[in-house]
Formats: C-alpha cells, structure tokens, sequence
C-alpha cells in the first residue's frame, strides 16, 4: 500500500463559532468527556508532548495528561529527564490530543513550569505501588547496557521500601503547561475542517479565530 493513496472523508461532526464556549477550558472539557466515553480511543488522556532545548533541536514523546483546570494542563516526569532538561532551558511547549475516532484535534501551547511539590506529592500518594517503586528505578532517557538492569534494581527498590512508605523521589513530579493558544479541530468532508484558535490576550481574556483549513 502507497501511503500516499491512503484517503478518509471526515464526516463525524462539525464545530461552529456560535457552539463554542468563551474560554478553551470550558471547550475541552465536553470534547474530554467525549473522548472518554468513545471505546476505540483507548487512552483519551495521552497526548504529544513536544519541546525544544537552547539548540533549537525539537523532540516529542507521549505523556499523559493527570489534571487540568483553568490554570493549565498537568504531567508528570523524571525532572532529570530530556523533556526536563529542554524544559529547563526553554520552558515553550506545545501538547496535541489526537482523538481520531472522533475526527478531532486540540492543540495548545504555552509555558511549562513545575507544579508545587504539594501537587507532586498528592498525585505521588495516588499511584499503584509498583509505578511509585518504577519512579526510583528510572533515570529516565539514560543509556542503559540492558533490561535486567532495570529489573534487578526493581527488585532492590521493591525490598527497600516493603516495610514501610514509598517516599516522593526529589527527582520526580509534575508539570503544568499553561496555555497562550488552543486550537480546537474538528475534521470536515472535502478537507475543509472546522478550526478554531483561542489566544489568551492580555487582559486574560481569549480571542477566538476560525483559521482556514
């Protein structure tokens, strides 16, 4: 199969400027719940996360989103990391969520900063007891020689912590990406989409645009 002869029409919905809530937070939040509700889409929470460091070289994996609100959209991370260490020296990040099924896309870009380790430490306190023990084990985007490296420190970190608490790592927490702009995209027949830019002004407000497919 040429992938250049790959064709889908979309016909799934529409989106209109005067169906559109005055704010992208108010706007995510029945399209998230949509996403949820949709079976084919088996994480709804997973986006692209894409950063750049003071090289300008431009990377992006796949993270899950853990909170969100009108402050911005949370992950969480090794803070040594690549992603970290091109946060640190240039915090502009953008996310996608790809929810293909639906025929849509929201992209946002804005600002990465650290959430407050109190943050950290409530979401930490949450999670399953092997993926606190996988926070310790991971020097995350290091090179390793092999697996069973990770597996026997595993095993060390499962023993050093059976009797008691699994503290927050200092080397792990969260992110909050706030946004300047969000792009809500709804595919349409014929490529022409509906695509909807907010850019948060000044005064805090947004402004919403309808961009040409």
């Amino acid at each position: 199969m040429n992938a250049a002869d790959l064709r889908k029409d979309y016909r799934t919905g529409e989106l209109r400027r005067g169906g559109l809530a005055p704010d992208p937070f108010r706007q995510f939040d029945p399209w998230f719940k949509e996403a949820l509700a949709c079976p084919p889409i088996i994480e709804p929470n997973a986006m692209t996360l894409a950063t750049s460091g003071s090289d300008g070289r431009v990377t992006a994996r796949t993270v899950l989103l853990k909170a969100w609100d009108e402050k911005g959209f949370v992950f969480f991370t090794n803070y040594t990391s690549q992603k970290a260490r091109q946060i640190g020296e240039n915090p502009q990040a953008a996310l996608l969520f790809a929810w293909l099924p639906l025929e849509r896309q929201v992209a946002i870009s804005g600002r990465a900063e650290k959430i407050s380790l109190a943050e950290s430490l409530a979401y930490f306190a949450s999670r399953p007891t092997e993926s606190k023990i996988g926070a310790w084990v991971s020097r995350q985007s290091g090179v390793i020689s092999s697996r069973k490296i990770l597996e026997m420190k595993f095993e060390e970190m499962r023993r050093k912590f059976s009797q008691g608490k699994i503290p927050l790592p200092d080397f792990w927490g969260g992110y909050r990406v706030v946004p300047q702009t969000v792009e809500f995209w709804q595919g349409r027949s014929s490529r022409l989409h509906d695509r909807f830019l907010y850019t948060q002004e000044a005064d805090g407000t947004w402004r919403i645009e309808r961009l040409s497919p």
